[in-house]
């Protein structure tokens, strides 16, 4: 694997502050999979699309049949539709991070390939994941991109990189049996190192509560820039979040740039538990971390708590001065587990480009 794994050809997974191609959307598939809730949700589905046309393309998986009633969604939200592209690829469910395919890029040349992970249905929990499964494929057929296959079970939303080869995960995670159970930490390492072109592998620990992933990276910390971390945080002592985080942030107190210096960690206060009594989840995963950025934007997740939103927003704002901030409504869909980076994943531009935030 090492000769002729991505590394070795000279790719990388470029930081998602790099320039931006396109973001590719899965539509919702099923109404079933948001009870009563299916047309509100395929409205803040066109209502997001349109959002990110604003800023650049949009590339969206769904069935054929389905696309005309997309288009229509799409043009009622008011999207710039010359951006925006459909693709007739089926698909399970929404989680787009997840089950779509990490791009690469050359370092040379700044051509674009594809990696393709096994889906499973984070531990096989939520089936079927077949159609989600084909994804990367799919897309890379669809492209005409190379694509390297991974050799074990990843989603996207459980790992974090940034520009310099550096990577964040979980152990709830990667290291949990219904993910890789005949794979030893060293051996998921270098499939990372490796099919990514990373250098470093960082482990935190655990997830915030309601996770149905088992605890993924992109609602707990995030990079904005190669030296920045924000991190979820939870003051409140009683609460189960508390430790998770603050043993987090310990560990991050041993993360060093590749020259050896310390990075910055700012926290993110979580907004307070959002409920949905009688629901699968007693608490949802609602974290202003699962934000998106975009070339010129960053979309953060709201969840109608006008205090904590306008802090979360106002701590991003701060970080992204050069980027709009979008606030987006996320209860609807954080219900399901996720939010905007869950629902979202970000192809790279082609050619040299620079790796500002």
């Amino acid at each position: 694997m090492n000769e002729r794994s991505p590394k070795a050809c000279g790719y990388r997974m470029p930081a998602e502050w790099e320039p931006q191609e396109a973001i590719w959307l899965s539509w919702p598939a099923h109404p079933e999979s948001w009870p009563e809730k299916a047309q509100a949700i395929e409205s803040q589905f066109a209502h997001i699309a349109a959002s990110i046309s604003r800023h650049e393309g949009v590339r969206i998986n769904a069935s054929a049949p389905r696309h005309a009633a997309i288009q229509r969604a799409l043009e009622e939200a008011d999207a710039e539709m010359d951006r925006i592209q459909l693709f007739p690829h089926p698909n399970n469910d929404v989680w787009c991070r997840d089950h779509g395919p990490l791009f690469l890029k050359h370092g040379d040349n700044g051509t674009l390939a594809v990696t393709d992970w096994t889906f499973n249905g984070w531990g096989d929990k939520f089936a079927p994941y077949d159609l989600d499964n084909q994804m990367p494929r799919r897309i890379a057929e669809a492209l005409d991109l190379p694509r390297f296959e991974g050799g074990m079970v990843l989603e996207g939303g459980s790992i974090e990189v940034n520009s310099r080869g550096q990577l964040l995960t979980t152990e709830a995670v990667l290291l949990n049996p219904n993910r890789n159970p005949d794979l030893s930490r060293a051996e998921i390492e270098a499939r990372l190192l490796n099919l990514l072109g990373m250098e470093e592998v960082f482990w935190l620990g655990e997830g915030i509560e309601g996770d149905d992933t088992d605890g993924h990276i992109d609602d707990i910390a995030r990079f904005v820039d190669d030296t920045t971390i924000v991190l979820s945080w939870e003051k409140d002592s009683k609460s189960g979040n508390h430790r998770v985080l603050q043993e987090n942030r310990d560990r991050l107190q041993d993360f060093r740039t590749p020259e050896g210096y310390s990075v910055e960690v700012i926290e993110i206060p979580l907004p307070q538990a959002c409920e949905v009594p009688g629901w699968r989840l007693p608490t949802l995963p609602a974290s202003y971390v699962n934000f998106l950025i975009l070339n010129t934007a960053v979309l953060v997740p709201t969840f109608d708590q006008k205090k904590a939103d306008t802090l979360g927003c106002g701590i991003l704002g701060e970080l992204f001065p050069t980027r709009e901030i979008i606030p987006i409504p996320c209860l609807d869909i954080v219900e399901e587990g996720g939010a905007l980076h869950c629902i979202s994943q970000q192809q790279p531009t082609t050619g040299h480009s620079a790796r500002t935030r």
